[in-house]
């Protein structure tokens, strides 16, 4: 269960690695995993809050508009209070740039051919390296250059990376090496299209995203197309999934799309079947309680909730924890691929989230354990 097989390795894109507060980004450092906040920056304590809801579904990143001096002053109310480093959303004024990296920020999303004179640039770059804040580079398919849009007609692949290295030259001019970039688009095609000739146009990491993706369930299929196939060929370093939605939602997701790829195992892997007239008991209803109840769990562990015999063994045998449906309400659990015990029906949910904190807590006493010796 664990060995590498061939056709499912995904060999990465070697890109070189930078650090947005303390999460390392690029290189060989995990793909990260961030949101952003939908409340009023200036509304501090309701902006907290929801950034350490982002932090509890595992967020790694999370930004935050800085649209006026008010919203860069409540960053330095809000930095402290949270402990995902921070990025600064900045769209035309350097200022907000400047403050947001004073006030703590730990990096600033620019687009520099928004903030104006070669001057203005360079105020950015000295307050980013004397702040210890890195900065994104973003692109959007929406918002190019009026001579681009002029000299190709529309938004295309080869515009929106001419227009990130132009910008990544600007910081390469001031001798700044710590920003990753981004050519999103709203359009799956152009979005994939710009990553992959931007990825293979320079080595620096790449932030990926499908902007302006839809709602939860349209935003999160559109993502999962782009985002899947850029993912799949080694393409992408830090993901934000742009979802209508709570930002919570874009961080599951996110994990998601990360866990079926296997390049990052965050909490519990539910594998179960669509259910039809062979179940021995109610699937739909039982997997949707489980995974509610088991959103809590950050250890990776795979679990399979299989409604009958036909696949249900073999799909244990690849789990932690399995359960398949038997004849006349019993059923059988399955522990680390063998059969273990039979369960009645009116105990399905309860039984298995017990098993699964079970386990989990076994798991991150041996990590602690493990760890605590190699300290030593």
């Amino acid at each position: 269960m664990s060995a590498v097989r061939p056709y499912r390795e995904v060999l990465r894109r070697k890109s070189r690695q930078i650090h947005v507060g303390s999460v390392p980004v690029g290189g060989d450092a995990p793909i990260t995993v961030q949101s952003m906040t939908n409340t009023l920056t200036t509304d501090v304590a309701a902006t907290i809050a929801q950034i350490r809801r982002l932090e509890v579904a595992g967020a790694d990143i999370v930004r935050v508009s800085v649209p006026d001096p008010e919203s860069s002053a409540a960053l330095k109310e809000i930095v402290p209070e949270v402990t995902v480093p921070i990025v600064a959303d900045i769209h035309f004024h350097y200022k907000r740039a400047i403050e947001a990296a004073e006030a703590g920020a730990a990096c600033l999303r620019i687009n520099p051919g928004n903030i104006g004179s070669r001057d203005r640039v360079r105020e950015v770059v000295k307050a980013a390296r004397d702040h210890n804040c890195a900065i994104r580079i973003g692109v959007n398919g929406g918002s190019l250059e009026r001579e681009l849009l002029e000299r190709y007609g529309e938004p295309c692949p080869e515009a929106m990376v001419e227009s990130a290295l132009n910008h990544a030259k600007y910081l390469e001019d001031e001798d700044f090496f710590e920003f990753k970039i981004s050519v999103k688009a709203s359009d799956v095609f152009l979005s994939v299209a710009a990553y992959q000739a931007l990825a293979e146009a320079c080595d620096y990491p790449l932030h990926i995203g499908i902007t302006e993706a839809g709602g939860l369930r349209s935003g999160t299929v559109k993502s999962s197309i782009g985002l899947g196939m850029l993912l799949w060929s080694g393409i992408g370093d830090t993901v934000r999934v742009s979802l209508s939605a709570e930002p919570e939602e874009e961080i599951r997701v996110g994990f998601e799309m990360l866990k079926t790829l296997g390049l990052r195992h965050r909490g519990v892997n539910v594998i179960s079947c669509p259910s039809c007239a062979r179940q021995q008991f109610d699937v739909i209803e039982t997997v949707k309680v489980l995974e509610q109840r088991l959103a809590h769990i950050s250890t990776p562990l795979t679990v399979s909730v299989i409604g009958c015999v036909v696949n249900g063994p073999g799909e244990a045998t690849m789990t932690d924890i399995g359960f398949t449906g038997g004849g006349k309400g019993t059923h059988q659990v399955y522990i680390g691929g063998l059969p273990n015990h039979r369960l009645k029906d009116e105990s399905i949910v309860d039984h298995l989230v017990g098993l699964v904190e079970e386990k989990a807590a076994a798991i991150e006493a041996e990590k602690a354990s493990s760890e605590a010796e190699a300290a030593e």
